[in-house]
């Protein structure tokens, strides 16, 4: 008997012998039974029927628990939050506009007056308790997360360029907010609410800036290396420290009730930012000298972390300040060195960005009943709210930018950005309804300033781009140098280790050209979430491969890192405005030969012909081949230079081409192939697809003669059908964009065996 049978065998005798010794055990055991336990057996089921019945009445006693409660209401702002911010994303929105709007769709204005019952089953009231506790701790979070990404010696740096443009766009704003409410107090104030803390909370709700926000905005239109992406994020930077020290006299002083009141809790909060700069955060930065890599960073390290984080949050939360600006000064005195902080924040930022603040979203919107606002005054109210926090902080940030010597574009572009508050507006709004402070009227009023102001943000940088776009093309063309006998090439690339072997391809077709190759590679890293502190990483380990490539070929290389929610178009929006002369692209994983890429499109196919086909859903979802076709098609479409688009399968060298024809418009390839054999000296094939009868059939067949007379290596392959065996002994072939169109409907086959591909356009 084998070793395997010789297993089953005694897992079977295992299941039996003590299957029947705990069946024995059962039924003596009932007969010792009490009469207490008998007596609650006499309900059970005697048969299917009536143990459906009781199933059915568990099933609804579970559905209507706390847990199961709170897990499906997480299930339904999940979904929620994770679909609109897709929508928005894709509208070139931040994705946190459409999470907040997806909290207030779930909440009284949309949903609970469309159909109440989902309302009232899915938030019944005594179980928002739960979900605010939840977003409470993801706040907590994320905040820490915020207070990392603020570079204290970065900010430090530029203090003096930004001090003028962060405060005066703090401060100005404040004062137009304080102004406000002494005209609103009287109508919409509670009347147990101090007119002090009313205006102070109405002041710094026009004076904050969502950083995080900012910062991916900046990052999504490349500006974050540049002069003027440097001046805002760290006037943003310069402008939210302020903004939540203010904050946090605010709540101290709406708390005690007036300033003399509140003197304590200002004198001890300032002992404890003393402890926390001066001799937490020494300790911390030694610390992360230490450990900063992932090999070192253990679980009593990120423990120790995170009782730094929650005894600053408790601190500061019992001296009145609220936990938040705890958590925000935790975030802030960690360590400096930024691989440390990568780790800590890649540990925090997924959890509390995608479960935790979805949590906060739909508990503001279910607060937020737009329904308040039932008259035209109010209306007229919400609008001159939304005008006086846009005066105040786009006015503030423009003025100050042009006093200290900053270009009026540049100027507007600081005061359109700086005008974002998304989240942390919200963040400061709760804060103020949960105090009591914000009346429900005027919480739904700055909610709907806080969406206004961060949905303008991007069609404002655009038409402030469009104004100027004119001039900067021609600043640009002055200060460009000249690029005469330059051959210039946009390299795009996707996976790391493709973007070396699209550098080889380059190289063998271009280097042998009439001009100097130059080759800029790009890279984009596509979301709307990229957290600015990882960026370098990306960037060096996405180019790490090309850049020592080119380093072993001995040709220089410009590198382009750039974060996008538009892939496709941003490519070729670079290459038009550039004016670059090649844009060479990959293919992804569409007819890759790769065991790991030939499973997943395997897996694509299988999937939508199961499931999705009958839906007549786009084949370019699923099927490879269309995929790379409408890519392909968009590229060369709308494009102004010739464009080549690269099927990796396994290439190294271009060392036996084949050249497909299949009319004369693909002759242009020919030249191609010239400099490509001049560079490897390799071998050709040429492959005339067409019949005796085509138009052009003669002009092809002396171009092929003229070609074979002047290249050695070339000759006429007989084979015009295209059979899967014509490509053994190839390793690339060079195709025109039509002929593949073609080949790609009719001859699937075939290019199951095909080599590595260029696919080019005239």
């Amino acid at each position: 008997m084998s070793k395997g049978s010789k297993n089953i065998t005694f897992y079977l005798l295992m299941i039996v012998v003590f299957g029947s010794l705990m069946y024995f055990i059962a039924k003596q055991g009932e007969s010792r039974q009490l009469d207490g336990a008998a007596a609650s057996l006499s309900g059970t089921p005697d048969n299917l029927g009536e143990g459906l019945a009781v199933f059915r009445e568990l099933l609804l006693g579970h559905i209507t628990s706390p847990v199961a409660t709170l897990l499906l209401q997480v299930i339904v702002i999940l979904l929620a939050c994770r679909l609109f911010g897709w929508l928005f994303m894709k509208m070139g929105q931040p994705t946190v506009i459409g999470e907040i709007l997806a909290g207030i769709v779930l909440g009284p204005s949309i949903l609970g007056h469309l159909a109440p019952g989902i309302t009232s089953f899915l938030f019944p009231p005594e179980s928002m308790v739960n979900i605010t506790i939840l977003s409470q701790f993801g706040l907590i979070l994320f905040m820490f997360s915020i207070g990392m990404e603020l570079d204290i010696t970065e900010v430090r740096k530029t203090l003096k360029k930004t001090l003028l443009i962060s405060h005066t766009s703090t401060i100005v704003p404040f004062f137009f907010g304080m102004l406000a409410a002494y005209f609103i107090y009287d109508i919409y104030a509670d009347r147990g609410t101090p007119f002090l803390s009313f205006a102070l909370f109405i002041g710094i709700a026009m004076s904050i800036t969502a950083f995080p926000v900012l910062a991916r905005i900046i990052q999504e239109k490349g500006l974050t290396k540049s002069h003027l992406g440097t001046i805002t994020l760290a006037s943003a930077a310069n402008g939210d420290i302020t903004a939540w020290c203010l904050l946090a006299v605010v709540v101290a002083i709406a708390q005690a009730g007036s300033m003399l009141s509140a003197v304590y809790n200002i004198l001890f909060s300032g002992i404890y930012m003393l402890f926390m700069f001066f001799v937490v955060r020494p300790f911390l930065q030694a610390l992360g000298h230490l450990y900063h890599n992932k090999e070192v960073v253990d679980k009593g390290l990120v423990a120790f972390m995170f009782f730094i984080l929650v005894g600053s949050a408790y601190l500061t939360e019992i001296l009145g300040l609220h936990a938040l600006f705890g958590a925000f000064i935790a975030g802030m005195v960690m360590p400096g060195n930024i691989k440390f902080r990568k780790i800590m924040t890649e540990k925090v930022e997924d959890v509390s960005l995608s479960l935790f603040l979805p949590l906060f979203f739909v508990s503001t919107g279910l607060r937020t009943e737009i329904g308040l606002l039932n008259t035209p005054e109010l209306w007229q109210l919400c609008g001159v709210i939304i005008l006086v926090a846009i005066a105040g902080k786009f006015g503030g940030a423009y003025l100050s930018a042009r006093f200290v010597g900053e270009s009026k574009r540049d100027s507007l572009y600081i005061g359109a950005l700086m005008n974002t508050r998304g989240l942390m507006e919200l963040i400061v709004l709760t804060i103020g309804y949960e105090m009591h402070i914000l009346t429900p009227p005027v919480f739904v009023m700055l909610v709907i300033m806080t969406l206004v102001t961060t949905f303008m943000t991007t069609p404002l940088v655009s038409f402030i781009k469009y104004c100027y776009r004119k001039r900067d093309r021609m600043l640009e063309e002055k200060m460009r140098p000249p690029l005469e006998g330059v051959f210039n090439v946009l390299l795009s690339f996707g996976r790391a280790g493709n973007g070396q072997v699209m550098l080889d391809a380059a190289y063998q077709l271009f280097s042998r050209g009439k001009n100097k190759l130059q080759i800029t590679a790009l890279h984009l890293t596509m979301g709307a979430d990229v957290n600015p502190l990882h960026t370098d990483n990306f960037e060096e380990v996405s180019f790490g491969p090309i850049l020592y490539g080119a380093q072993k070929l001995g040709i220089p290389l410009k590198t382009r890192y750039e974060v996008s929610t538009r892939g496709v178009q941003e490519i070729v929006d670079i290459v038009n405005e550039e004016g670059f002369d090649f844009l060479l692209v990959g293919a992804g994983i569409s007819l890759s030969n790769l065991p790991a890429d030939v499973i997943a499109n395997r897996f694509r196919t299988l999937f939508n012909n199961r499931f999705l086909k009958g839906f007549k859903t786009p084949d370019s979802w699923f099927l490879p081949g269309s995929l790379l076709k409408d890519k392909t098609k968009f590229f060369i479409e709308h494009s102004h230079c010739p464009v080549g688009v690269f099927v990796n399968r396994s290439f190294v060298k271009a060392t036996n081409v084949i050249l497909i024809v299949a009319s004369p418009d693909d002759l242009f390839l020919l030249e191609y192939a010239r400099t490509l054999l001049l560079s490897t000296s390799g071998s050709i094939g040429l492959v005339n697809k067409t019949s005796s009868t085509t138009p052009g059939v003669e002009e092809i067949e002396a171009s092929f003669a003229l070609f074979t007379e002047t290249v050695k290596q070339a000759k006429v392959l007989p084979d015009k059908d295209l059979m899967p065996g014509l490509f053994n002994g190839y390793n690339f072939m060079l195709i025109s964009y039509h002929t593949w169109n073609d080949v790609s409907e009719h001859r699937k086959d075939a290019l199951q065996k095909m080599p590595s591909t260029l696919i080019l356009d005239k």
